[in-house]
């Protein structure tokens, strides 16, 4: 039997001792075509393996005829919740798991990709012990299509790559998992964008994660809900993340890639006013300047960003004071490791009197120039 086959066949040899109580999370948005089949597909792995399931549509007032798809389908286990305020994706799955009454809760999409048939699977994985399971199209044996695409497919890994430092799990962009709903007590969630999963794994510290492998499919009828504006907000959601988990520890590696991006804007300025004309001389101070602002702006943007509501011109001196700190100490400590440490390349000098500039021009800004006034828990981030 091929993997694809394999990830995709019905799991009608598990058995299932204890969580045979499970409530499916489905958010909606114009999924009328594909509420029918889901339902039927739904109701065929309920009556088979004597599963106490509730299905909850979260749908985003699609006004398409889901209402009605519902109805006449007619199962009281299934429920359909019309949200008219703050719509998206991830507040659909969170209201719809605050709303579940199961011991398990499931979060599935409506556009076909998911297997329902693989919800056993997904439940015994939980009842062997894991905090959370992933109906994972990555893991050995899971499969995408193949008229996915490279781009597609090079755009997953790379977001399953930057999630890498919050959890090892292969496919944590998937959005067919399930956990115990015990778990969400006491939690807060405010995940933006479309990868929720990712965020209960972090803010519930769902360490044992499991991944059942699955065919992920195309969906046939409908239209893709993933655009350009979803893929930023995973990345704002994504340093949310980080905060959450690591603290101050993300704002410094926050702090060295805004760092990092200034070395570039300095090249590409330098470069330009070079090709122009303008003296050398002229050229690398504008270069100096244009980098040291570019700088500033992004890290009260992303890195500081608790500090937006105070004042930009005085945070710029403090900003401005803090780098020619950072550059003195830079300077000295360059210097200081060539004449200790001779025999040393004067490169290796220079990153470390770079490293030590960085924690410096680090710890000034985050402690006097974007300063907190209250601290809030990281639990809050």
């Amino acid at each position: 039997m091929s993997e694809s086959a394999a990830a995709s066949r019905p799991s009608s040899g598990v058995t299932l001792q204890r969580l045979a109580t499970v409530s499916v999370v489905v958010p909606t948005y114009k999924e009328a075509a594909n509420i029918p089949t889901l339902l039927e597909r739904l109701a065929a792995v309920r009556e088979t393996h004597g599963l106490d399931m509730e299905v909850l549509i979260m749908d985003d007032n699609s006004r398409d005829g889901s209402v009605e798809e519902v109805q006449k389908f007619g199962a009281p286990w299934v429920k359909i919740v019309v949200r008219t305020e703050n719509r998206g994706l991830s507040p659909a799955v969170t209201q719809g798991l605050y709303e579940a009454t199961k011991e398990v809760v499931l979060v599935m999409d409506a556009d076909l990709s998911h297997p329902p048939e693989k919800i056993p699977e997904l439940l015994h994985e939980l009842e062997g012990g894991a905090d959370f399971v992933i109906g994972s199209r990555y893991t050995p044996g899971g499969s995408t299509n193949d008229d996915w695409g490279f781009l597609r497919w090079l755009n997953s890994r790379i977001a399953t790559l930057l999630a890498r430092p919050l959890t090892s799990a292969h496919d944590p962009m998937a959005g067919f998992f399930a956990m115990r709903r015990a778990r969400l007590e006491g939690v807060t969630l405010n995940a933006i964008g479309y990868k929720i999963g990712l965020e209960l794994i972090v803010k519930c510290n769902l360490v044992r994660v499991s991944e059942v492998p699955i065919h992920f499919l195309d969906r046939v009828r409908g239209e893709s809900k993933l655009t350009l504006g979803e893929q930023l907000r995973y990345l704002q959601h994504l340093r949310r993340l980080y905060i959450h988990k690591f603290g101050g520890w993300s704002e410094l590696v926050q702090f060295a890639v805004v760092g990092s991006s200034g070395i570039i804007v300095n090249l590409v300025v330098l470069r330009a006013l070079v090709e122009l004309g303008v003296s050398s001389n002229i050229a690398v101070a504008v270069a100096i300047g244009v980098s040291m602002i570019s700088n500033f702006f992004l890290n009260r943007r992303f890195t500081f960003s608790h500090a937006r509501g105070e004042s930009i011109v005085m945070q710029f001196l403090g900003f401005t004071a803090a780098c020619a700190l950072g550059a003195v100490l830079n300077y000295v400590v360059t210097l200081w490791v060539k004449r200790a440490a001779p025999s040393l390349p004067l490169e290796v000098a220079a990153l470390a009197g770079v490293a030590a500039g960085l924690i410096l021009n680090f710890l000034t800004n985050r402690y006097l120039v974007f300063k907190r006034k209250h601290y809030r828990s990281q639990g809050a981030a």
